[in-house]
């Protein structure tokens, strides 16, 4: 027994031992493990990718262009850490590849064909989509957006990849139509197929004809599908999105050529929408209602629409509501409604390029109501808004972005704008607004983007302005346009004076962008630009300088765009600046000397606007103006350059605005310029030109405006010009040498508005159809002109100049002082629109046209030195718009017709010259029957005898006639009447017919003999 007690004790010590022992080994295992764990992570981290998956990876890469060395990192055994590859640590298996690359961006070039366009820069990837991504089973996640893949449909095994949950395809360069597999890839959550293929040089991207394979995607939460053409699908693309996906939280389908949206539905299904961007899908319907059932919608976008009606009340039930961009629906009207004044959870609103209506201050004062107010952006640009800005505004704390441009607007900016402490952008240009600019504008520290140009501003702008504006980079506070004042003004408007020290160092030293045009600012050059180290656009047109340019500006690195014009800078062009990413270079209106720097073409041969007109420039034109392959733009004109034109145009490809008029140029228009095929300008009016002009400027088929005037050009008007120019509005020959009859194929210039052809050696008559120009019978708008292009017209008398856009508001034919004939064609009283009509110094003969007072809107009517007869038409009195008329010199004559605008006429040189005229404003008074009787005898003393006149007149016609008849009657009726006298008399005539034939043939034969003797 003991014995037993004794065993059974030892036992149980025994296994109170084992379960020690084992404890403590279990701890020592799990200290181990703690030990080794790193290793172990260590080793996970050295499995690499699994060899299927890095061989699919490669064949991928192969079919790949890489001229970046984008995916150089692509070699090894260990795919996981190649760039773009995300691998399960334990296993190595692919499951991520993003070959979205940050650094492919789209760079605007100027094609061949016109207008700027994008393309894929170097860095980016392009080739084909080789499928042995099919092989990577545990792909969950696919970027393959910004390749081009070169116009290629999406593969269908993209569908296979099932284990997506992410896949962006996204301006990728696709082509052709949606695979309907990808609807396969049920757990998926975020596709985007966002298609900005056009960058690709495509002639059509991806489309989708129905939308029925959206409901494999039930785990769909993201979809963006901008610019994919679904204009295929119908009527119930709505109803397919709002029963197909029902997890969706954003849905972007941004200009996808959708059909209008029914104003509402039986069922909303967007019970977890947040997002929603249905811009730019041109709807043109009102505002649907359905928007307002969705309770969840944090971001609403619906701009560029068409849509109509005023903004709707319901909006006051969208208190989720923190972003609304209603903008450029432009039949939106009616005032903003006062409940969204009360959306204080509201960040972002854009209103702008509508034509709402209203008053801009109670709006803004309900917006500053708000407690905490979460407003970042208030953009309401573009609309018809009056009022004023009230001080309330600077309760909107959070404001970060304010525009309220082109507006009505008036009154000052508060003071309390200084409390818009996170404010980056404020644009309050063009409105009516006036008084100071405030100081507290400089308490804005945030600040990077200020613009209240185009307002009526006065005071002075102090270095107080900008006092802690450290961050600002544009800055536009531009006065009154340069276009809105008399062209003769160069001087600076003096309301608005920039006023700051010479040794003034501002606080900002980003600055990339400065205009300021009329606004003083000199006569010294504002030397604080050279502190600027990002200048990149410069503009201080107008603004008062009077000195030199100094040297440390044309070394400026990174200017892109400069005008200096319209101020008194002397001095010469430097053979040496900076300027190699120049794009636009104006420096019009100074007083610059000497020479264009021959090697200008070298120094911006990025130019697409040169501009050096109205200078005292002389000397040649460079040739290597020849190398700016992208000008568009080319003004020279008014200044004192001499030679030949250059012969360089073929490679000029792009321009489309050519003027060296006002200049010294001497010889022949190259047959160079045929190459311009995109000019729509060209002025080489009043130099020294000559010769014919060369038939390759037919080839020149887009020009609007030609003026070659005041040259020496001979030969023909060319009949090219009318069969090949048909968008013509300004043809200007006026002062050459042209000769023979004016074509009728100018005729077919429908648009033309301003013909010219006077003062040449023209010949022949009229031509009847220029009562077929359009534009001068209807009236229609339009111009091809910009604001530096000017236009010389004689008009009034008067040599005139209209610049730009004023152009369009002249209507005029000019063909005096030629060789013409004929009488003038009744079709010209059908041009409704003429505003000038000048046919003086040539050799017109017949009457005035009856319904000359069918041009209404005539200013300008030029008769004299012609040989017109007949009395002046009483329509013309009807002419309300008549300032100038001149109709002396001709054979006119009766009474001169009175009433309406011709009795502000009353000056009598009008009529001088015509010696039958009587009436006022003349001296000479009429009879009672002055009218009827025709012109009177001249030379007459009085009315006695000019009665006397008339009745010998009347009685010597009276017996020219008598005589007539009865010599007539006396011969033809007595052979009519008496049958022997008939036959004698024809016998006579018979008998004398035989005879002269008798005689002839004797000579005849005489002469024969003769000539066969010797």
């Amino acid at each position: 027994m003991n014995s037993q007690n004794k065993y059974m004790k030892m036992m149980g010590s025994c296994s109170i031992l084992t379960h020690l022992l084992f404890l403590l080994l279990l701890l020592l295992g799990c200290l181990h493990l703690e030990t080794i764990k790193p290793t172990l992570g260590n080793e996970d981290l050295k499995v690499g990718c699994g060899e299927k998956d890095r061989k699919a990876l490669l064949e991928f890469k192969e079919g790949l262009n890489d001229s970046s060395g984008w995916l150089s990192s692509w070699v090894g055994e260990d795919c996981c850490s190649w760039r773009g590859v995300g691998c399960i640590k334990k296993t190595g298996r692919v499951i991520k590849l993003d070959l979205r690359n940050s650094f492919c961006v789209y760079q605007l070039i100027y094609p061949k064909e016109g207008g700027y366009r994008k393309v894929p820069s170097r860095s980016c990837l392009s080739g084909k989509i080789n499928p042995s991504l099919f092989h990577l089973k545990h792909l969950n996640y696919l970027d393959l957006s910004m390749i081009n893949f070169g116009g290629i449909s999406i593969p269908e095994f993209m569908g296979s990849l099932k284990n997506l949950k992410y896949l962006n395809l996204s301006n990728a360069c696709f082509t052709g139509k949606i695979p309907p597999h990808l609807g396969n890839l049920s757990r998926l959550n975020y596709l985007d197929l966002q298609d900005q293929s056009y960058v690709c040089e495509l002639e059509a991207g991806i489309y989708a004809d129905n939308l029925k394979w959206l409901s494999g995607l039930s785990s769909l939460k993201y979809l963006d599908m901008t610019v994919v053409n679904l204009g295929m699908v119908g009527a119930d693309w709505l109803k397919d999105f709002n029963m197909l996906l029902p997890s969706l939280s954003e849905l972007h389908l941004i200009n996808c050529r959708l059909d209008s949206p029914p104003l509402s539905l039986p069922f909303v299904n967007f019970s977890l929408l947040s997002v929603l961007d249905l811009s730019d899908n041109f709807f043109g319907s009102s505002m649907p209602l359905w928007l307002f059932n969705i309770s969840s919608l944090a971001n609403l976008h619906l701009s560029n629409n068409y849509l109509r009606g005023s903004i709707p009340d319901a909006f006051a039930d969208m208190t989720s509501l923190q972003e609304l961009d209603l903008s450029s629906n432009d039949e939106m009207g009616g005032e903003i409604p006062r409940t969204l004044g009360t959306l204080c959870n509201l960040k972002r609103l854009d209103l702008s390029v509508n034509r709402i209506t209203g008053e801009i201050t109670k709006f803004l004062d309900r917006l500053s109501g708000c407690t905490n107010s979460s407003l970042e952006m208030l953009h309401l640009d573009d609309n018809q808004l009056s009022g004023h800005l009230p001080n309330s505004l600077g309760n909107l704390k959070k404001l970060r972005s304010l525009g309220l441009s082109k507006n009505q607007m008036n009154g000052t900016i508060p003071e309390s704008v200084g409390q818009l402490s996170e404010l980056f952008m404020l644009d309050l240009s063009n409105n009516q607004m006036n008084g100071t600019i405030p100081e507290s504008v400089g308490q804005l520290s945030e600040l990077v983007m200020l613009d209240l140009s185009y307002n009526s501003w006065e005071g002075v702008i102090s270095e107080v302005h900008f006092l802690n504006l450290t961050r600002l980079e544009e800055m536009d506070i531009s006065s009154t346009r340069l276009e809105e004042m008399d062209v003769s003004l160069i001087s600076p408007t003096k309301s608005l004076v920039f006023n700051t020290r010479n040794e003034w160092i501002p606080p900002f030293s980003t600055l990339k962008s400065i205009k300021m045009d009329n606004v003083q600012m000199g006569p010294s050059f504002p030397a604080w630009l050279q502190t600027q180290k990002e200048l990149n656009s410069i503009s201080l047109s107008n603004v008062g300088i009077l000195e030199t340019v100094p040297d440390w500006f044309w070394k400026l690195p990174d200017i892109e765009y400069l005008d200096l014009s319209n101020n008194r800078i002397r001095g010469r062009l430097p053979n040496s600046m900076n300027f190699n990413d120049a794009s636009e270079f104006i420096l019009s209106s100074n007083l610059f000397s000497g020479p264009i720097p021959v090697n200008i073409g070298e120094i911006m041969p990025r130019l697409i606007v040169l501009d050096l007109s109205r200078n005292i420039l002389n000397g040649s034109i460079p040739y290597s103006i020849g190398k700016m392959k992208d000008l568009i733009n080319l003004f020279l004109s008014d200044n004192q350059f001499s030679g030949e034109l250059p012969g360089f145009w073929k490679g000029l490809q792009q321009l489309s605005h050519l003027a060296i008029a006002n200049n010294n140029l001497t010889g022949n228009i190259p047959s160079s310029m045929g190459f311009l095929h995109s000019l729509t300008l060209l002025l080489l009016n009043n130099n020294s030109l000559d010769g014919e002009l060369p038939s390759s400027l037919q080839n020149c088929t887009q020009l609007f405006t030609i003026d070659l005037g005041e040259n020496r050009f001979s030969g023909k008007v060319p009949k090219w010009i009318g069969e090949n120019s048909f968008s013509l509005r300004v043809l200007s020959l006026r002062s050459n040498l042209f000769s023979g009859n004016i074509p009728l194929h100018l005729c077919h210039l429908f648009e033309l508005r301003i013909l010219d052809l006077a003062n040449n050696n023209l010949s022949g008559f009229i031509p009847h159809c220029l009562g077929n120009l359009a534009t001068l019978v209807h009236r229609v708008g339009g111009t091809a002109l910009t604001e530096n292009d000017l236009i010389h017209v004689v008009a009034k008398g008067k040599y005139l100049e209209y610049r730009g856009g004023r152009v369009i508001l002249v209507k005029s034919i000019d063909l005096s002082s030629n060789n013409l004939t004929g009488e003038i064609p009744e079709e010209i009283t059908g041009l409704l629109e003429l505003g000038t009509l000048n046919l003086s110094f040539n050799s017109l003969t017949g009457k005035i046209p009856e319904k000359i007072g069918n041009l209404k809107m005539l200013e300008t009517l030029d008769l004299s030195r012609n040989q017109l007869s007949g009395s002046i038409p009483q329509s013309l009195s009807s002419l309300n718009f008549l300032s100038y008329l001149n109709l002396s010199h001709n054979n006119l004559w009766g009474e001169i017709p009175s009433g309406y605008q011709l009795q502000t006429l009353n000056d009598p040189s009008i009529y001088e010259g015509n010696q039958a005229l009587c009436g006022p404003p003349l001296v000479a008074k009429c009879s009672r029957d002055e009218a009827s009787q025709g012109p009177s005898s001249i030379g007459g003393d009085g009315e006695g005898r000019d009665d006397e006149d008339g009745f010998e007149m009347l009685w010597f016609c009276t017996s020219m006639a008598l005589g007539f008849v009865g010599g007539f009657w006396g011969v033809c009726g007595t052979l009519l009447i008496k049958k022997t006298w008939r036959h004698a008399y024809f016998r006579f005539f018979d008998n004398m017919k035989d005879g002269l034939f008798m005689i002839a043939a004797v000579n005849v034969a005489r002469l024969k003999r003769k000539m066969d003797l010797e």
